[in-house]
């Protein structure tokens, strides 16, 4: 079935938002669907990666005011690429400020990948503030989380993928894949810098879908994407995301009560299924969705059906509260 038929109509906002946050960084906010339906926020991954017109249509909006927004560095918020004042915490109380900037008194999260992180950390840190969790793609963004997909695990299906990701990295450098790459990604040489964020970014583009797609991989190498998809991302893995190795599933006791719906592709290579089940264990009234025909991304078919059915699905919960 193709996409097109499964995701709502497209769609434009109904209003845009420049929201400062601190003396460096003013993100890029926009609402669409409508003003008084119910708020869900679409988190999206990375981190670094920002948003697209397309998140917009996995709501339906006539029932959604749909809350979209670029994290600190990417997308259409300014400074690009830029490290300074980016960390998680910035990012959780970003959030928050874009609530009450938009009078929201709780609102819906839905988040993959980096994004299910966030989601889930912005949850743990303001439960009062939650109606419910769509989380696909889940990344725990423990230290073997990391490892999987920058030092040892994913690179045994993409040999000939990995050998352009390591291509960079001088040989005596890539035992440590993250702490060589963040030294290239903050170089002085800009070509340097650019090679080597395409490099990254485009090692995730081509392991996002279960087969390659060149649209994503396209996406993913251009290069005013990849050098804040990569500079982030990479910026937050060296330091460990700024928070405790296994931080989300130590403190999941808070948003037991919070209904969730977890939506995982079977053969998801970025961030392996062992992440949704364990983080499914720790919250036993959530829903763990499988999807036995998809890899990682969002815009897999299987993926994106049970999105939008867990979005159709919260519309009718949502009217019940």
């Amino acid at each position: 079935m193709p996409l097109q038929s499964i995701l709502y109509p497209p769609i434009e906002p109904f209003v845009q938002h420049s929201l400062q946050v601190d003396s460096t960084h003013t993100l890029h906010i926009e609402e669409c669907g409508n003003p008084n339906g119910f708020p869900v926020v679409f988190v999206h991954g990375g981190p670094g990666g920002g948003y697209a017109a397309i998140h917009r249509r996995f709501f339906d909006p006539l029932a959604y005011r749909i809350i979209l927004f670029d994290q600190r560095g990417c997308g259409q918020s300014r400074p690009h690429a830029c490290l300074t004042n980016n960390t998680t915490a910035h990012l959780i109380e970003d959030m928050d400020k874009i609530r009450r900037h938009l009078k929201i008194d709780k609102w819906l999260l839905f988040g993959g990948s980096w994004g299910s992180t966030l989601s889930l950390l912005y949850a743990q840190t303001y439960p009062e503030r939650v109606f419910g969790l769509i989380l696909r793609g889940i990344f725990l963004c423990r230290e073997q989380d990391v490892n999987w997909f920058y030092q040892s695990g994913a690179n045994r299906f993409y040999p000939e993928y990995w050998a352009d990701f390591i291509a960079p990295v001088a040989p005596e450098n890539r035992a440590n894949m993250v702490e060589a790459y963040h030294q290239l990604l903050t170089s002085k040489n800009e070509i340097e810098r650019m090679r080597a964020a395409e490099a990254w970014s485009v090692w995730e583009g081509r392991t996002s879908n279960l087969e390659t797609n060149p649209e994503t991989v396209n996406h993913f190498s251009d290069p005013f994407h990849a050098l804040a998809m990569a500079r982030i991302e990479c910026h937050y893995f060296h330091h460990r995301a700024f928070i405790e190795n296994n931080q989300i599933l130590e403190n999941t006791q808070c948003i037991s009560h919070i209904p969730t719906i977890i939506i995982h592709g079977r053969y998801d290579m970025v961030c392996p299924i062992n992440q949704a089940f364990d983080l499914h264990h720790q919250l036993p009234k959530s829903k763990l969705i499988i999807c036995n025909h998809a890899g990682h991304s969002a815009m897999e078919t299987e993926n994106t059906a049970e999105l939008v059915n867990a979005t159709d699905q919260f519309i009718s919960m949502l009217e019940t509260l």
